[in-house]
């Protein structure tokens, strides 16, 4: 199993000395996600300063951008890193899109594996110096010409992983994705019998096999070297467990463990910021059902009990002043669990 560590994206010098320790550290990937700050940037102060590393979006907000300008920001990445860089793409939410991007909103799924494979058809186009020539529902493009084309990176293909929650983007990541990220509000329960059960639809569809996706599960993880350590980190992991148990886009989640009432009693106190309250009401089953809490002596055995056989890949959601020296000491025995996923496609 591989883990990916999340290096802040708010300062360049700070985001190169996390991707630093990380590596020391024993991480398999590092991550920037697109919030305040964008993640492009800090990835690429990380690939000037690191060697063996994987690095990744984790995720950037597709639909705003061109898919050529996509293509363009992993392309100078990828090259950057040598070949260590995969593309994470992320749809947002309808209000995101239309009210802070300004962009018309349809129904994300077809509009994702369109984007998808236009994202492909450039970087193909290129890598082969081929005519474009990419149609589908969403995206036509035909025109690329030598001024515009950078010059083939003769790299393994760029692996395209993308977030999903519903069962339509689900489905979407199973046919066509090297990757899916998966929100870390979740439970074993609910990834084997609801997540998994509609990204092996996908793959049906698409004709694949399990092995040819990297299941990539966000994971809230409360570890420490002592109980202390792990306290501290509990009650930070029960606040975000609240926020999301109060948003009703993730109550998929709840239905399944007859926790809708929990959800309803949560739903109206962030507009009131009760912030405190909210946290207050989950109880340490709760905590227990989402997250995986312990020691850095059992959390190995804990998580692997939680997630083999269902994610090959782990993306701690842990707080942001996290240093991730000190984890390394737990990687080892979450690395050695076995995982279905064989490897990305490196054909373009």
């Amino acid at each position: 199993m591989r883990v990916d560590f999340q290096i802040p994206n708010h300062d360049l010098h700070e985001a190169q000395k996390s991707a630093l320790e990380a590596e020391a550290a024993g991480f398999d990937a590092i991550v920037a996600l697109e919030n305040a700050h964008g993640p492009f940037p800090p990835l690429a102060a990380a690939a000037m300063a690191t060697d063996r590393i994987t690095i990744g979006t984790g995720v950037a907000i597709a639909f705003p951008r061109s898919p050529t300008i996509m293509a363009h920001a992993a392309w100078d990445l990828n090259k950057a890193s040598n070949g260590r860089f995969y593309l994470g793409l992320g749809s947002q939410v309808k209000g995101h899109n239309e009210r802070r991007y300004g962009i018309e909103w349809v129904p994300p799924a077809p509009r994702m594996r369109d984007y998808i494979g236009a994202v492909r058809a450039v970087w193909r186009a290129w890598e082969k110096e081929e005519p474009l020539d990419y149609h589908s529902d969403h995206y036509t493009l035909t025109l690329t010409t030598p001024n515009f084309a950078p010059r083939p990176m003769e790299l393994p293909r760029i692996p395209v992983a993308m977030s999903a929650v519903g069962p339509a983007m689900l489905g979407v990541a199973g046919e066509v994705a090297d990757g899916v990220r998966l929100h870390p509000f979740s439970t074993r329960r609910y990834l084997e019998e609801r997540t998994l059960a509609q990204i092996g639809k996908g793959l049906d569809r698409g004709g694949r096999d399990r092995s040819a996706l990297e299941v990539i599960s966000g994971a809230f993880v409360a570890t420490g070297p002592d109980e202390e350590a792990v306290a501290k980190m509990k009650e930070y992991v029960r606040f975000r467990i609240s926020f999301y148990c109060s948003t009703r886009s993730y109550w998929r989640v709840l239905e399944l463990h007859d926790l809708v009432d929990l959800g309803e009693k949560l739903r109206p106190l962030p507009a009131e910021e009760r912030w405190d309250e909210m946290a207050a009401m989950i109880s340490d089953d709760v905590v227990d059902l989402f997250a995986t809490v312990g020691t850095h002596a059992t959390i190995g055995k804990q998580i692997e009990d939680r997630y083999a056989g269902l994610a090959d890949s782990l993306s701690l959601f842990i707080p942001t002043d996290t240093a991730p020296g000190p984890l390394g000491e737990i990687l080892q025995d979450i690395q050695k669990i076995p995982t279905k996923f064989t490897g990305y496609d490196q054909g373009w």
